[in-house]
């Protein structure tokens, strides 16, 4: 028999037949060859229809994978960038723990020794530190120009490592923000604009500034762009600040600092708003154009969006800029004191705006020759993104301290102190330090207004407070209420400029006008508390307000008999 007898073969599992009357080894040999074939897999034979449809499905298959990677490129590298960024701020500060601790926990017998290991760690965290802030920029740009400012909270190898961050600031490119301002907009860059610089004036760590025309009026202006980059990275960067601290105080409890994590959550969001940054511009520049007669600039602001601000192009030279002020014979004294004014009547004044980011680069001086000497200049101030305006309490009881620091009154020094920001006691000498960059000592002998600050008692301080002096004004920052925080932020950096100043009349002047507001302050509190009482010509009402103008004429003549001595000086050339 035949093996093609079988009309099913290779189509289902082949059963072998033998003829029950044949025992033939062959037809057995050939039914077992042809079972075999039947078990192994059979190919698949298509049409030549079926090939074309499968290729036109790989085909699609094909495009639609590379098509989706196309689509995803951006999440793709952002999610890659994400990672390196988050992985720079994790490892460096895990190494930074790691080498407190090693340090820490070594003791030797040689204290000095001990303080140069410590120093060491210092620099070698701090330099790691300043890596990690350069290479992810966005804000930690900012967060390390705020720390190279913090002489009074940071070790010293903290602080001056940052210091590089202040002319370190970032640069958009041009196509970047012709990019972002069509996306805001809807509009091309030159479609409002006749002509925009490529390269900025100046960078900071959020915006960097253009100058430009306006294409319809022609006015020269001065256009502030925020960085584009800000968008895609400032949530991270806002999660990774707030990890770090939060990290930070888990490993040293003492060292809590998630107080400027938390100022930086309120205060960021305010300062990446350009529409509000020209609401505060407007507000400052009306208050200070009505109420006083101050040489004072705050650019007009044209118009405002989110991320593109268009301003009256005024420019200066930085206060710290000597030579400018000598080559053009301003008066460092008078600048000093006009700056005083500003900003005590920034934190003094009912209803003032206060300026809570003023440093260097903020604020610029400029030649006036309309005016005479010494008073031919005007000061500039720019970046109104973070404003306050503090409660009426807050200022008489901030003004009733101060008060009590210049008459070295130590009971009404505690007593306005705890009334301002809950200070206890045990707070209270370092907070006094704090609020005057003295001595606590030096405020007990009257000495405040009539010497200067020198390296001799900035040592004296740690003396007085000892080695955990840092861990004490850490807790110390951590209680108050934060707008004390930003005035004190205020004061500091006032007072830092005050002394680039390098005035020939000291801190004296300085500390006579402060003590004028303050005193105003207070006597405008009892004026306004005796007339609601109803009685104000009642005797003890009667006795209470002449107290009130006494303490307030005493000051104003001082002030008064003081400049007219400096302006005697002047006329006779004696300076």
């Amino acid at each position: 028999m035949r093996l093609n007898a079988f009309p099913m073969l290779g189509r289902r599992p082949f059963q072998p037949w033998t003829c029950p009357r044949c025992t033939c080894s062959q037809l057995k040999a050939e039914a077992r060859r042809a079972y075999s074939r039947s078990r192994q897999p059979q190919p698949i034979r298509l049409v030549r229809g079926a090939k074309r449809v499968n290729r036109i499905y790989l085909a699609v298959a094909t495009v639609g994978v590379a098509g989706s990677a196309y689509l995803l490129r951006d999440d793709i590298r952002h999610w890659y960038h994400a990672a390196v960024r988050s992985g720079r701020v994790v490892s460096t500060l895990y190494l930074c723990i790691q080498d407190y601790r090693t340090t820490l926990r070594q003791h030797h017998d040689d204290a000095e020794e001990e303080v140069a290991l410590l120093k060491a760690c210092h620099k070698r965290c701090a330099e790691r530190t300043l890596r990690v802030l350069e290479q992810n920029g966005s804000i930690f740009i900012k967060l390390g120009q705020h720390l190279s400012s913090m002489g009074y909270l940071l070790p010293t190898e903290w602080t001056t490592t940052f210091v590089p961050l202040q002319d370190k600031c970032p640069v958009s490119s041009y196509e970047s923000i012709e990019r972002m301002y069509f996306r805001d907009t809807g509009r091309e860059l030159l479609d409002d604009f006749e002509e925009f610089s490529r390269l900025p004036l100046g960078a900071a760590s959020l915006a960097q500034v253009h100058t430009a025309v306006l294409k319809e009026s022609h006015q020269k202006v001065a256009c502030k762009v925020q960085h584009p980059a800000l968008e895609e990275w400032v949530p991270l960067d806002m999660a990774l600040t707030r990890f770090t601290f939060r990290t930070l105080k888990r490993a040293f409890p003492e060292y809590d600092m998630e107080w400027l994590s938390e100022e930086m959550d309120f205060s960021l969001p305010q300062e990446l708003d350009f529409v509000m940054e020209g609401q505060n511009a407007r507000f400052a520049r009306k208050y200070f154009s009505e109420n006083t007669n101050f040489p004072l600039i705050i650019p007009n602001v044209i118009w405002a969006s989110k991320r593109f601000l268009v301003m009256d192009h005024v420019s200066g030279a930085r206060l710290d800029n000597l030579e400018y002020l000598d080559a053009h014979s301003i008066s460092r004294d008078e600048v000093s004191a006009t700056l005083a004014r500003i900003f005590n009547t920034m934190i003094f004044s009912s209803g003032a705006p206060l300026h809570c980011d003023p440093h260097g680069g903020n604020i610029a001086i400029k030649h006036n020759p309309a005016r005479r000497y010494p008073y031919n200049f005007d000061l500039i101030l720019y970046d109104h993104g973070l404003y306050r305006v503090p409660d009426d309490k807050v200022r008489r009881d901030y003004a009733k301290l101060w008060l009590a620091v210049i008459d070295a009154d130590e009971q009404r020094m505690r007593k306005y102190a705890y009334e301002v920001a809950g200070i206890t006691d045990e707070q209270f000498p370092l907070f006094a330090s704090a609020i005057t960059g003295r001595d606590y000592r030096v405020l007990m002998r009257h000495e405040i207004a009539t010497s200067a600050r020198d390296t001799h008692e900035k040592e004296a301080i740690n003396e007085v407070f000892g080695e955990d002096l840092i861990e004490q004004l850490v807790k110390l920052l951590g209680d108050v209420p934060r707008i004390i925080l930003l005035i004190l932020k205020t004061n500091d950096l006032t007072r830092s400029l005050d002394e680039g100043l390098q005035t020939k009349s000291g801190p004296i002047r300085t500390f006579l006008i402060l003590a004028k507001y303050a005193s105003r302050t207070v006597w405008e509190e009892q004026k306004e508390i005796l007339r609601k009482s109803g009685h104000l010509f009642s005797p003890g009402n009667m006795l209470q307000l002449l107290r009130a103008w006494v303490g307030f004429m005493r000051v104003e003549l001082k002030l008064f008999a003081y400049e007219r001595y400096l302006s005697w000086r002047r006329h006779l050339h004696l300076d």
